[in-house]
């Protein structure tokens, strides 16, 4: 109605009826059923009408982030350590390398560290901070693909498009 775009977080250990009257953690709706599943838990819990759907694993936001050109993140000496460890972890389990951070402050992080940024929960703040990381990333991406040109775009579209599942078709994607 507003034609504003709300961003949120639901955090995972929210204990919600994550269908069939079966009360658990708000991730496992995702777990076991998917999006779909997902969607539906949060429609019915929190009274939403929630029609859409995009989702991206650590390899697509990787991908994305490296389309945009990086993101700048300002970084705590604690974030930078955590950050690392969780680069070398994703390393081994997508195949891909990584460049460690070197120091705290403000710089432009690539895709596998921002994604690794992203995953920071340990130190203060816990999940609240790490789930405020996500929506900061998110929001950097957005900024960054408002100054791309249409073919920087596109570009950037086709490349990402193979790991995003979504309810969207690409046509809807693009008036987006």
């Amino acid at each position: 109605k507003t034609q504003e775009v709300k961003l949120v977080s639901v955090y995972r250990d929210t204990f919600l009826n994550v269908g069939e009257d079966t009360y658990n953690k708000a991730n496992v709706a995702y777990a076991y059923g998917g999006p779909g599943r997902a969607v539906e838990m949060l429609n019915n819990n929190l009274d939403l009408n929630i029609t859409d759907y995009v989702t991206v694993g650590f390899s697509g936001l990787i991908d994305i982030v490296d389309a945009v050109g990086g993101i700048t993140i300002t970084l705590t000496e604690e974030e930078v350590g955590y950050l690392n460890s969780y680069q070398i972890c994703m390393a081994e389990e997508l195949g891909r390398e990584y460049i460690p951070v070197e120091y705290a402050g403000e710089q432009i992080l690539n895709g596998m560290q921002a994604t690794a940024y992203c995953r920071i929960r340990y130190t203060a703040g816990s999940d609240f901070k790490r789930t405020q990381r996500q929506r900061d990333v998110l929001i950097q991406i957005l900024e960054k693909a408002k100054t791309m040109s249409l073919v920087e775009m596109n570009a950037a579209i086709d490349a990402i498009l193979p790991k995003v599942a979504t309810s969207l078709d690409i046509k809807e994607i693009l008036e987006i």
